[in-house]
């Protein structure tokens, strides 16, 4: 039995922040100019370029062992497959992407009962397809090839169904938004098969405590500083961590160094504060990985 892992990459919007996220996790993958089967530092690994559209797809026929694609699109496809993590990362916001309906900024369709008997566009069409029905709302499903938001202005949809972060795209064609269908992220998934192949579900697993590690090392920066043995009861409650900070005394002499890791977002706030209770020297370092 083959035990190298045949590794999905999604191609196109996903590609960088994937990329990137592997590197961060040990992996270096390149892409060769056009070819669709990049490089890997790992012999154990073979990778390959595969739309995140398509991605669910392929991991569930075998063509792929594992991937990463969007939830929304396993939902799609309604594909059978392992869902080893969630990697909850975002090319843009802090905020979750979500697949929502929206019309005509000055539409007289207020909620998605009002799109009784309308035409609405997406490229998630089976999904909304499904998601009518169970409402009962007789609608007409047409998919989109891209440029979604502009069906609308065109006259082609009275809908669409278009997945979003921070609206700004939707705001920007004169649209508003009625209703939310689905939140979506990244997800880490399986082929079943591969998945109960112990020497495949090895470097799954790898893979995925690793990837999480590098999205949670992301959000967090690691300090250290001097502080002399007079201030330190001053400094230490300033220091938000992980668990309680490293504090070891420097070679003769009656100061300290402390070390620590924090949220990225309050070390701007943190230093002056630390400053101005006596600390020097400090440091913030970045974190590729946090176990």
């Amino acid at each position: 039995m083959d035990k190298i892992l045949k590794l999905g990459i999604p191609k196109g919007s996903l590609q960088d922040a994937t990329i990137s996220l592997f590197r961060r996790s040990g992996w270096k993958i390149n892409v060769n100019g056009r070819s669709y089967f990049p490089s890997i530092n790992d012999d154990d690994i073979e990778c390959a370029l595969c739309r995140a559209q398509e991605m669910s797809i392929n991991v569930d026929t075998g063509v792929i062992d594992a991937g990463l694609t969007g939830r929304d699109w396993i939902a799609e496809h309604q594909s059978d497959v392992h869902v080893v993590t969630d990697l909850v990362y975002s090319k843009t916001s802090a905020k979750p992407a979500r697949w929502i309906v929206a019309v005509a900024g000055d539409s007289p369709i207020n909620s998605i009962e009002d799109l009784e008997g309308k035409t609405i566009s997406t490229e998630l069409v089976q999904y909304t397809k499904r998601y009518f029905e169970e409402k009962n709302i007789n609608v007409n499903v047409k998919f989109s090839w891209g440029a979604t938001e502009a069906k609308i202005v065109s006259g082609l949809a009275d809908a669409i169904v278009e997945i979003t972060e921070t609206e700004s795209t939707i705001r920007a064609h004169n649209l508003k938004v009625i209703h939310e269908i689905m939140e979506t992220n990244t997800q880490f998934i399986a082929n079943r098969k591969a998945w109960e192949t112990p020497e495949k579900r090895r470097k799954i697993e790898q893979i995925a405590m690793l990837l999480q590690s590098a999205l949670v090392a992301e959000k967090l920066v690691g300090i250290k500083m001097n502080v002399p043995a007079e201030l330190i009861e001053k400094v230490i409650p300033l220091l938000p961590s992980l668990n309680a900070p490293t504090v070891a005394s420097l070679y003769h002499s009656d100061w300290y160094s402390v070390e620590t890791v924090v949220d990225a977002s309050v070390v701007r706030d943190l230093i002056p504060k630390l400053l101005k209770e006596g600390a020097e020297g400090i440091i913030e370092y970045p974190l590729n990985k946090v176990l």
